[in-house]
């Protein structure tokens, strides 16, 4: 290790957090950015002296009009559109994305996919992104995302490199397949292979729902992941000019399901179905239950939910700095550090398990005699470099687990810390409750005496 000595990155990287943190906390006074609730924000998306760019690539989301949370399903309905009691209405055009995300039929505002792995799909939009799509307006067959280097200056790549898989928004995609849920669809004018595509802007198209979903090798050699997407909507689609919404439909023959693999499936029943009684599309299920927060219209409902979000926020620095010292086996904060020639970091039980049951010499033999022990190489688990001088007398770098235990101890300080201040928040908005609901019947009964003409409770 003296003749070649190498860096260690975690310490690195460590080492710049906490100069990082240490200049914020006391670089001089910063300029305070304070929280903008949703009925303060103005009507179009809108930028603060914080943005980095100009024109809208750092805008900030003008006010959400609709009360829905970010995972709700299926269309927006009158109640939930406080400013027109009309809902989202098919056929609705928005400006670009950032103002289609104030109306919810699609909140992301760049990915082109909204939805969790573990939940479901909500909306996507077709805006050209990939050169297998193919829109037939009442179908259309969807390419998921993913399969891009993005990293640095290729954000913007349209060049696939390795294979799609069904994870995170394909998985959502999947998911809403297996469960029958509808998904809102936006046309973008970007799609310019499609005949459906709005000339400029965005347009909701309605509900849809994913009847199947496989795999396929794509037109630039990799695997996508493919969707089935077929309209299930009340009301009629933006190009026609009929008077009624979808019908049930038989499925589209499609031939590149010959050579396909990973085929997914309906098996159940479907939530988002036609009712033959009442002629229309709704949940012949239970919507699934939404885990997201709706903006409000009163400010003080979210007063504690921005109290811990800076409670949290005040913690990030220091967990995230604790996260740069994991092992490198068991991606755990590490016990007992163990820091190697090559500089890497493992915790001791994690290193002296990954070579257990081998020895540092091996015997050797040929034709009955004995021949010279051979050392047996034994290279670090993250790199060739041959570590077994150094796994005979394992030390603990000592300094690496002083500051662990120190921020350790500090977290847990904090957290301490923020739970007494929620709980006394939470006493001191209970009293508050109790004194207004006192001064409530006070007032009830002076309102009641002055009717009586003063007597409390008079003689009839």
């Amino acid at each position: 290790m003296a003749s070649q000595p190498r860096i260690n990155s975690t310490l690195v990287v460590a080492i710049r957090m906490a100069k990082l943190s240490k200049s914020s906390v006391s670089g001089g006074p910063q300029k305070a950015y304070h929280f903008v609730h949703n009925q303060n924000r103005p009507d179009k998306a809108y930028t603060t002296d914080r943005a980095q760019k100009k024109g809208k690539a750092n805008a900030a989301s003008g006010k959400i009009f609709v009360t829905i949370p970010s995972d709700h399903f299926g269309p927006i309905p009158a109640e939930n559109d406080p400013e027109r009691n009309q809902g989202v209405l098919v056929g609705e055009c928005w400006e670009d994305r950032l103002e289609c995300r104030q109306w919810g039929a699609h909140f992301p505002h760049i990915a082109g996919i909204a939805g969790q792995s573990n939940n479901g799909a909500q909306s996507v939009v077709l805006s050209g992104g990939y050169q297998d799509d193919e829109d037939h307006g009442e179908w259309f067959l969807y390419t998921g995302s993913g399969g891009r280097d993005l990293s640095g200056n290729k954000r913007t790549s349209k060049d696939q490199s390795f294979d799609q898989k069904f994870e995170k928004y394909n998985k959502a995609l999947q998911v809403s397949c297996l469960k029958g849920y509808p998904v809102r669809v936006v046309r973008s004018h970007k799609e310019k292979r499609s005949s459906y595509a709005p000339e400029k802007g965005l347009r909701y198209d309605g509900i849809y729902r994913i009847e199947k979903c496989w795999r396929k090798v794509g037109i630039q050699g990799f695997k996508v992941c493919r969707y089935l997407f077929v309209r299930c909507d009340n009301d009629p689609a933006p190009w026609t000019s009929d008077d009624h919404g979808d019908r049930p439909r038989p499925l589209p023959s499609i031939p590149e399901l010959k050579k396909a693999t990973n085929i997914t499936e309906r098996k159940e029943g479907p939530s988002w179905d036609f009712d033959e009684k009442d002629s229309q599309w709704k949940w012949s299920k239970p919507p699934p239950i939404s885990t997201r927060p709706v903006e409000t219209e009163d400010p003080a409902t979210g007063k504690r939910s921005r109290r811990k979000f800076r409670q949290a926020h005040n913690m990030n620095v220091r967990e995230r700095l604790l996260k740069e010292f994991s092992c490198l086996i068991c991606r755990e904060v590490m016990s007992l550090p163990i820091t190697t020639p090559c500089a890497h970091n493992f915790c001791k039980s994690c290193l002296e398990g990954a070579f257990a049951g081998k020895t540092f010499l091996r015997e050797r033999s040929s034709g009955g005699r004995s021949l010279r022990s051979r050392k047996n190489v034994m290279a670090c688990p993250c790199c060739p470099t041959d570590i077994s001088d150094f796994l005979q007398n394992l030390q603990v770098n000592r300094e690496l687990l002083d500051v662990i235990e120190s921020l350790k101890g500090k977290l847990e300080e904090e957290g301490d810390a923020s739970e007494k201040l929620c709980e006394e928040e939470i006493d001191g908005e209970e009293e508050e409750e109790e004194e207004e609901g006192e001064d409530e019947v006070e007032n009830r009964k002076q309102a009641k005496m002055a009717i009586n003409g003063g007597e409390e409770n008079p003689v009839i």
